[in-house]
C-alpha cells in the first residue's frame, strides 16, 4: 500500500484558506495528480487543506472523505508553569494582556538552542516525559491521533502490532491525505517508530508537495513502511514556479525578508 501526505498550498492562515499563489500551487498540482494513480483521497477539515484537495479531488472526480484527526496538530504547551519551558520559546514568548500571563505555544514550535540541551525530546518514548509535553496535552493528543491513523491503515488490511504491521489484507492501493506539515511529521513518526520532534524540526515540507510511504512486505504477514520521496515538488519545477517559504525558516539569521 502507497500513502502520500500532500501539504496544503501556501496559506493565508488568517481567512484559513489558500494565497493567489498557493491556489496556483494547487492547480500546478491537479494538473500531475493522475499520474499517482490514487484511490482514495482524505482531507483535513480546515480550509487551507480542503481548498488544495479540491483542485485534485476535481481532476481525479473524486469526493474526499474529512477526517476529524487530520488538521493541524493543535498540542499547546504553557510557558507559565516552569522556566524551564519558558527557554524554549525565550525570544518568542508573548504576554497577554488582559491576564498579564504568557500565552501558550504550539508545543513543537521550539527553538533550536533548547532542544541541543535536551535530548530526550529525540527519544522514541522520551518525549514523552520531557517538560514541554508535561506542561501541556501534547501526549493525549497525539496518541489520539496516531489512533485514528492506525485504526485507519487496520481497515485497509495493516493492523499495528508492536513497532510493525500485521498484514491481513495485502493490496496496492494508493491513498492520499491532504493535510499540514505538522500533523504529516507525526504520522511520519508514528510510521518511522521515531519521535516526532525528528521530522519536526530536521525536515521541512513546502506547500503542495508529496511525501511517499510504501509498505514493504519481506515476510509474509509483515510490513513496515518506507519513505520513498519526501516533500517533491516536481509540479512547481515544471512550471517554473518557485516553492513558498512556509514551513521553513530563514536560512540566515541576518536575511529578514526571511521568516523569522
Amino acid at each position: 500500500m502507497r500513502l502520500l501526505f500532500i501539504r496544503h498550498g501556501d496559506p493565508d492562515y488568517e481567512r484559513d484558506t489558500l494565497t493567489e499563489k498557493g491556489c496556483r500551487e494547487a492547480e500546478l498540482l491537479a494538473e500531475i495528480i493522475d499520474s499517482y494513480h490514487i484511490d482514495d483521497v482524505y482531507q483535513s477539515p480546515l480550509g487551507r487543506a480542503r481548498d488544495t484537495a479540491a483542485y485534485s479531488c476535481d481532476r481525479l472526480n473524486k469526493k474526499p472523505v474529512t477526517l476529524e484527526w487530520l488538521k493541524e496538530f493543535p498540542a499547546l504547551t504553557d510557558p507559565n508553569l516552569s522556566e524551564d519551558v519558558r527557554k524554549a520559546f525565550a525570544t518568542e514568548l508573548v504576554t497577554d494582556e488582559a491576564t498579564g500571563q504568557y500565552r501558550k505555544r504550539i508545543v513543537w514550535d521550539i527553538l533550536p538552542s533548547y532542544y541541543m540541551d535536551h535530548p530526550e525530546l529525540f527519544d522514541r518514548e522520551g518525549w514523552r516525559r520531557s517538560a514541554l509535553a508535561e506542561a501541556g496535552n501534547m501526549v493525549s493528543l497525539y496518541d489520539e491521533v496516531a489512533s485514528g491513523f492506525d485504526a485507519l491503515l487496520a481497515d485497509y488490511g495493516y493492523v499495528r502490532k508492536g513497532l510493525v504491521y500485521q498484514v491481513t489484507n495485502s493490496n496496492e492501493k494508493t491513498i492520499a491525505f491532504f493535510c499540514h506539515f505538522g500533523l504529516a511529521s507525526l504520522l511520519l513518526s508514528r510510521l518511522c517508530n521515531v519521535s516526532p520532534f525528528v521530522p519536526w524540526h530536521f525536515t521541512a515540507a513546502a506547500p503542495t508537495s508529496v511525501t511517499e510511504a510504501v509498505t514493504e512486505e519481506r515476510e509474509k504477514g509483515i510490513a513496515i513502511f518506507r519513505i520513498l520521496r519526501a516533500g517533491e515538488i516536481t509540479h512547481l519545477r515544471m512550471s517554473n514556479e518557485g516553492p513558498s517559504f512556509s514551513a521553513r525558516f530563514c536560512e540566515r539569521y541576518e536575511n529578514r525578508e526571511q521568516r523569522h
